[in-house]
């Protein structure tokens, strides 16, 4: 079945044997992605949707494995990519799958798109990218929190007191500036996720705002989908069927 997913079938599945919806909330780190999947996961659990939550590096199989070659700048960057590829389908696998077939709700923070930015603006081509994922199955919505840089680096430094070495793209040799390597990175991040936006239609909410704001716009796109039964997704290419109050689709 290559409808639910990006192009590989995977065997054993059909969408009626998927019941649950899957929720995807992107953002590069500083954007609030943490904290509105909070927010939504208790506002769903209080409508009574059975939610379960996933991100990156929570497989049992790898994650201490990128996490130990994070720390000792190790691996090049097709190995880590690729790394992060198993992480994503192990969970995928012994996780999301099985979440939505038991008609749970998951929400991702953080999905294939962040990997498919990173692994781009690392030196990957976009096609690599886009065929290193085809497995991955297509959210019922994509929800993308959008921050100014500047928005981004004030809150790392109050919530670690300082930035992250990958988030700031030292591995890249951009600068020997840490904050001059973090404008250029999120730059380029940007103009990856741009194109990430428009191919696999994500829905922007601005996140500059007080997350009270934030959370009211995404539970705009998220409620119809419980409503209607339906999926707020777009086709690959496309622009998003829909647009919520105070948000705009990516632009093709």
């Amino acid at each position: 079945m290559t409808d639910r997913t990006y192009g590989v079938r995977l065997p054993g599945l059909t969408e009626e044997s998927l019941g649950g919806k899957l929720i995807v909330i992107e953002g590069a780190d500083g954007s609030g992605r943490t904290t509105e999947v909070a927010l939504l996961r208790e506002w769903l659990e209080v409508e009574g949707h059975a939610v379960v939550d996933t991100g990156l590096r929570r497989s049992t199989l790898v994650a201490e494995e990128i996490d130990r070659a994070k720390q000792g700048h190790t691996l090049g960057a097709t190995t880590m990519a690729l790394l992060y590829a198993v992480d994503f389908a192990d969970q995928l696998e012994n996780k999301i799958v099985p979440a939505l077939a038991a008609g749970a709700t998951v929400l991702a923070d953080r999905y294939i798109y962040t990997l498919m930015a990173r692994a781009v603006v690392r030196g990957a081509s976009r096609e690599w990218a886009r065929r290193l994922y085809g497995f991955a199955l297509r959210p019922d919505l994509i929800v993308f929190l959008e921050a100014r840089p500047e928005i981004l680096l004030h809150r790392a430094i109050a919530k670690y007191g300082s930035l992250d070495y990958w988030e700031s793209g030292m591995d890249l040799s951009l600068s020997r500036d840490l904050f001059e390597s973090f404008f250029a990175y999120q730059e380029r991040m940007s103009k990856e996720f741009a194109w990430v936006g428009a191919e696999y239609g994500f829905h922007r909410v601005d996140a500059n705002r007080h997350p009270a704001q934030v959370d009211e716009d995404v539970r705009a796109l998220v409620a119809p989908l419980y409503a209607t039964g339906g999926r707020a997704r777009a086709s690959p290419r496309g622009r998003p069927a829909v647009t919520p109050p105070r948000t705009r689709a990516a632009s093709g």
